[in-house]
């Protein structure tokens, strides 16, 4: 540019391009430096921090992801040491700061494997397409005939997948494409023509239906619920004759009868179909049978049940074998049986990508880690436990099983149960003659409530069992052990059971002493004044209770603002008491209005004084803050009053003294020569007597005694006599020889002490008569105090007044 600037001979166009080329340049500088700062900006503003600057070592992110994990996310990472990388990939165990963080769950080396199958599988995956193709299809194969050879399912194939219930998808896509050979081209206008149908057993798992119908693109109507058998055989069994009622009314209706849901081990309480009869059933309509459940992995045992067994010749089953070996991140398998490699791969089952056959190189590592041997142990470790605990809980009292029928499930499900006395059981679904059906469904809430709490009270003293709390439709709540999914991640072992079971007697007294106590605490409270039972049924104790105070508005369902704070101070009052008694405070089962809960009970609780003392503390706290509030009103009417004497008094020295003393000269005059003896007088107000007094005796010497005395109170109520360390709410263990003696004990060391007391009363009262100038006996209302304190009715004080004669002894009786 500057060259072919000083070819140009006109010095005015020279300098003209010249200063074009400075202004260019600063323009562009300009520029330049406006991105500079922008892309400053978006890097310090708008990027995340950890993405800022040059990235983060590797012990930084390890130590972000531990803290992500164990709810430490704003704690700083710790400085990088030597050998904290290798420290950090240890999967056994994630050691925080002083070593406060431990692992999550039990992963022993065959979970090292699980894991370390997926970081294989990246690193696989950046082979070449030909050693990629050859590894993973040996991977697939292997994997594959492992598990038809260890579950006894001949000629298989498998479908690796994430969600478990994605194989019974790809399944029911392959049983269409089987039974509509118009489906690829036609669509769901196939379907239209004839629609097929799903058949469900009612005691598979819940939302299983509703996910079909979504993957698949099917209305509701396609699926099809068989109940449960209802007269012969387990009630969580599907009732295979109204199956095949059901499938002729399809078939006649012009339905196509597409797939068949059989329960190897239902979710619920592990019940097995009857697979042999459904397998016919299925062979007979060309119905697709798919089973699943957790019982399947009792065929990789020596010892098989006729009904598990049937599942081989399924035609295709799903299991999990992560839960069972305890093997972590490892995916479900659908094995099924199909000779069309073209349908499989339209349905989804098989792929040519890699990465989707990679998904069974963390099973292919673990299962050759594991051997047969392993694999057998632990699926057989884990039936030893559920019959270990069937067989102890057969022994226990009150508890009942609801698989006695199943000797070969590895599911035991079990709930507190006991016939209230005179009645019959409280778990009959059918109403009986003397109780009506409310009062059977409210006693059925009460024992869920009860199973409820149980279930909560095992899972914290053995948090190995893997205990489960669910609801069942027929049975209520019940407590279920299922060590197949649980035993291997848990570390469950047979000392465990056993603790699990002394638990349970442990906890069985307090379970039958608070459902038969329930009964005597509504009675109780019912016979009270002031007190409302609250049937809440949900509630796993004696009973919950509401006060009603005198401003209680029965007809609303609304919070009550008074009530809740007289509950609030009830709460803190009975909670002091440190009884063994629980107790909280809560909205009404059906309104929001403040309610007392009462927690369980033993068998030595007195209901009695229980609720005595529930209503006697309410009525106090009422009574209290009534007074609290009354106080105010009456302060302000007693200064009201003092204020209006005290202007009257002021008129009465006026018109005493008169005008002339009230001029500022002249009165300082006529006082000087005539001074007024003026009393000085005032106002007190006595809290007590919420009365208005005079001043004027407190500067009076000799009527100090004479003031206003507050009316005498009797003793407290009568309190129930407990025993050295008997705690409230507890009926006496002792005999009545004891206690009486006891109590005549007593009752002589307080009349020695009334005695001792008393003469030294009257030895005060000459004094303080003497003191005053009177006689030598002691007045009228001395004598009477005197004898009070001697029957007992009042205790003496001896105070020093705030204002008197120095060395003088006032004496007050009070409570």
């Amino acid at each position: 540019m500057d060259a072919s600037l000083e070819k140009i001979a006109d010095p005015t166009l020279a300098e003209m391009g010249k200063n074009l080329k400075e202004a260019m340049k600063m323009l562009e500088d300009s520029q330049r430096r406006t991105e500079e700062e922008n892309g400053k900006k978006l890097v310090s503003g708008d990027i995340p921090g950890p993405l800022q600057g040059s990235g983060q070592d590797m012990v930084s992110i390890l130590q972000l992801v531990q803290n992500l994990m164990h709810g430490d996310e704003d704690e700083e990472p710790q400085s990088p040491r030597a050998g904290a990388v290798a420290h950090a990939y240890n999967p056994s165990t994630l050691e925080g700061q002083g070593g406060r963080i431990t692992r999550i769950q039990n992963i022993g080396e065959q979970g090292h494997m699980a894991l370390l199958g997926h970081s294989l599988g990246a690193y696989i995956s950046t082979l070449d397409k030909e050693k990629l193709r050859k590894l993973t299809t040996r991977i697939l194969s292997d994997t594959t005939l492992w598990l038809c050879r260890i579950f006894r399912y001949e000629n298989g194939c498998a479908y690796f997948h994430e969600e478990e219930r994605e194989g019974l998808a790809k399944i029911c896509r392959l049983a269409i494409h089987s039974r509509y050979e118009d489906f690829v081209v036609d669509g769901f206008n196939v379907l239209y023509n004839k629609k097929p149908v799903i058949y469900l057993s009612a005691a598979a798992r819940p939302g299983l239906g509703q996910y079909l119908c979504n993957q698949l693109g099917l209305p509701f109507p396609c699926l099809c619920r068989v109940p449960c058998n209802t007269m012969f055989g387990s009630q969580h069994q599907m009732d295979v004759a109204f199956l095949e009622k059901l499938i002729k009314d399809d078939v006649e209706r012009g339905r196509l009868p597409l797939l068949l849901v059989a329960n190897a081990g239902t979710a619920a309480v592990g019940h097995t179909d009857k697979i042999g009869r459904l397998k016919e059933l299925c062979e007979q309509y060309g119905i697709w049978l798919h089973v699943e459940g957790v019982n399947l992995a009792t065929l990789a045992l020596g010892y098989v049940s006729s009904s598990v067994l049937a599942a081989t010749k399924c035609d295709s089953m799903t299991m999990t074998p992560g839960p069972w070996l305890g093997l972590p991140a490892v995916p479900a398998v659908t094995l099924y049986k199909h000779d069309d490699p073209a349908l499989t791969l339209v349905a989804g089952l098989t792929s040519n990508k890699p990465a989707d056959k990679l998904r069974a190189l963390p099973l292919w590592l673990s299962l050759q880690y594991l051997g047969l041997d392993g694999i057998v142990e632990r699926i057989k470790h884990a039936c030893q436990l559920s019959q270990r605990l069937q067989e102890s809980l057969k022994k226990v009292n009150y508890i009942k099983i609801l698989v006695e029928d199943e000797l070969s499930s590895p599911v035991v499900v079990f709930r507190f149960f006991q016939e209230l006395p005179a009645s019959d059981p409280v778990f009959k679904a059918v109403p009986v003659p003397n109780m009506t059906p409310s009062a059977v469904g409210r006693e059925r809430h009460s024992c869920d409530a009860l199973n409820r709490w149980l279930g909560e009270q095992l899972k914290q003293l053995v948090p190995a069992s893997g205990l489960t709390v669910m609801d069942l439709e027929a049975d209520g709540t019940c407590l279920r052990f299922s060590p197949l999914m649980t035993a291997a991640v848990l570390g469950t072992r047979g000392e465990d059971v056993d603790q699990l079971v002394a638990c349970i007697q442990s906890k069985l007294p307090v379970l039958s002493c608070t459902l038969q106590l329930r009964e005597e605490f509504k009675q109780e409270v019912e016979g009270t004044a002031g007190l409302l039972y609250v049937d809440d049924p949900n509630w796993p104790g004696i009973g919950v209770v509401r006060y009603e105070h005198a401003n209680d508005d029965k007809s609303t369902l609304k919070s009550d603002p008074e009530g809740e704070k007289i509950h609030a101070g009830l709460l803190k009052k009975l909670n002091e008491l440190e009884s063994d008694l629980t107790f909280k405070i809560g909205p009404e089962y059906k309104s929001m209005k403040s309610c007392l809960y009462v927690g369980m009970a033993s068998d030595d609780t007195d209901v009695a004084e229980l609720v005595e003392t529930i209503v006697a503390t309410a009525r106090e706290i009422e009574e209290n803050s009534r007074l609290l509030e009354n106080m105010t009103e009456v302060v302000r009417k007693g200064i009201q009053e003092a204020q209006v004497e005290l202007q009257k008094a002021n008129e009465e020295r006026l018109l005493e003294e008169g005008v002339l003393r009230q001029i500022p000269v002249v009165g300082s005059v006529l006082n000087w020569f005539s001074p007024v003896q003026a009393l000085q007088k005032g106002r007190t107000f006595n809290l007590t007597a919420g009365s208005l007094e005079s001043t004027e005796p407190i500067y009076v010497y000799k009527a100090q005694g004479a003031g206003v005395t507050p009316p005498l109170t009797p003793l407290g109520t009568h309190t129930k006599q407990r025993l050295p360390g008997q705690k409230p709410f507890k009926r006496s263990t002792r005999g009545s020889d004891a206690l009486s003696e006891t109590s005549s004990v007593s009752h002589i060391e307080d009349l020695e002490k009334v005695e001792h007391l008393s003469g030294g009363l009257e030895q005060m009262t000459l004094e303080a008569s003497s003191t005053e100038g009177h006689s030598g006996a002691p007045s009228p209302r001395h004598t009477d105090q005197t004898e009070a304190v001697k029957k007992g009715a009042l205790r003496p004080e001896v105070d020093h007044p705030q204002m008197g004669k120095p060395g003088s002894r006032d004496l007050k009786l009070s409570l």
